[in-house]
């Protein structure tokens, strides 16, 4: 205890003192590098903006947004009806289809040119590459993952909040002597933010300068997966079960659950380290994070691993045997009980109450009525 207390009296005492270095006085603004696959805009460089906007207002700075791609000019009035006061726009057909050079370079030219202070991109495939890339061509620090981004207005630090040591303890970390602050953000951590067609923005063209022939990789086919995927990233019901359920055949009564609901099936780490059921399912750290309407955590404990993945659902309903389980306190509903008893009963009820006349009147989606538990 006395150790935890000297360490937070000292990272207060550290921030307070802190004064940013000469180069870094000259670094203003938050960017969003919007992330794109052939012209359609990947929904977390969205979900970007808000926060963006909220740590571009705590600054006193603009929001901005970079675009590169081929064809690609549309995404520039996107960004803006999403928040950006202006968007860098490489478009270029070196720039068609993601390879790690033309982007990188693209990138690092914009920033060497306008000097932002933060840089934000999608913790994505995309995201992952480029930002590694990036970061270490400006000799600046990277935080991968965050599920959390907060600026110091005395200090214009922006602190990034990731899970660290295997998703046990949650981290809060600084960039003190380098710019720009870079961070990458997992999909559906952050609230998408209303689009405004209405709102007005500049942009500003900027060319590539690289030509085809200075590339050393080339893409030569493009395989789409084939078979029924499992999106757990855009499922507004999950339902997901962990060690709780004993066995995998006991997924069967959660899936069940989940068919009354339109949902998806999920999982804990747990459940899939137990082969209970496939990697695709896992919601956490080190699965998919998500951010259902309602998510259903069913014979799940909470462990922050979990936690950092769905704690951002709108509505959670939380079902286990031990009331002390980590999950209760994250919970919109918790019910404590036999999952074996519970999940049965729930299906049976909204089977009934979905299967009446009155399941598809006006007035919202029945399943939502029909989670008012009382």
């Amino acid at each position: 205890m006395l150790v935890r207390r000297l360490r937070r009296a000292y990272r207060r005492a550290a921030v307070r003192g802190y004064k940013p270095p000469a180069a870094a006085e000259s670094y203003r603004g938050v960017w969003v590098l919007v992330e794109q696959t052939a012209g359609e805009g990947a929904p977390v460089s969205w979900e970007l903006m808000g926060v963006g906007t909220k740590l571009a207002s705590e600054l006193g700075v603009p929001l901005e947004a970079v675009v590169l791609g081929d064809g690609v000019e549309h995404l520039a009035g996107e960004a803006i009806a999403y928040g950006a006061k202006k968007v860098y726009l490489v478009d270029d057909p070196v720039l068609a289809t993601y390879r790690t050079y033309p982007y990188t370079r693209a990138t690092v030219d914009l920033v060497r040119k306008y000097r932002p202070e933060i840089l934000l991109m999608g913790a994505t495939t995309f995201g992952r590459d480029l930002s590694g890339a990036v970061a270490t061509e400006l000799e600046t620090g990277l935080t991968a993952d965050c599920t959390r981004l907060e600026v110091d207005p005395e200090t214009r630090l922006l602190k990034q909040t990731r899970p660290a040591f295997g998703g046990n303890v949650m981290a809060t970390i600084i960039c003190k002597k380098h710019r720009p602050q870079m961070a990458t953000v997992r999909p559906r951590v952050m609230e998408m933010p209303k689009k405004d067609g209405s709102r007005s923005g500049e942009v500003v063209r900027e060319d590539l300068f690289l030509a085809e022939d200075e590339i050393g990789t080339w893409v030569l086919e493009t395989i789409e997966e084939k078979g029924k995927a499992v999106y757990l990233d855009k499922a507004e019901v999950i339902v997901a079960g962990g060690k709780g359920l004993g066995d995998a055949a006991n997924f069967e009564l959660l899936k069940e659950l989940a068919d009354v609901l339109g949902g998806t099936l999920g999982a804990s780490r747990a459940a899939v380290d137990a082969g209970w059921i496939s990697a695709e399912h896992q919601v956490g750290q080190t699965g998919i994070t998500v951010r259902p309407k309602v998510y259903f955590a069913i014979g799940i404990s909470g462990a922050v691993q979990h936690l950092v993945g769905m704690q951002t659902s709108d509505v959670i309903v939380a079902i286990n045997n031990d009331p002390k389980a980590p999950i209760f306190k994250v919970a919109t509903y918790g019910i404590i009980g036999d999952l074996f008893e519970i999940v049965p009963a729930l299906t049976r009820e909204f089977k009934a109450k979905l299967s009446s006349p009155r399941a598809g009147a006006k007035g919202g989606r029945p399943w939502t009525k029909s989670l008012m538990l009382r």
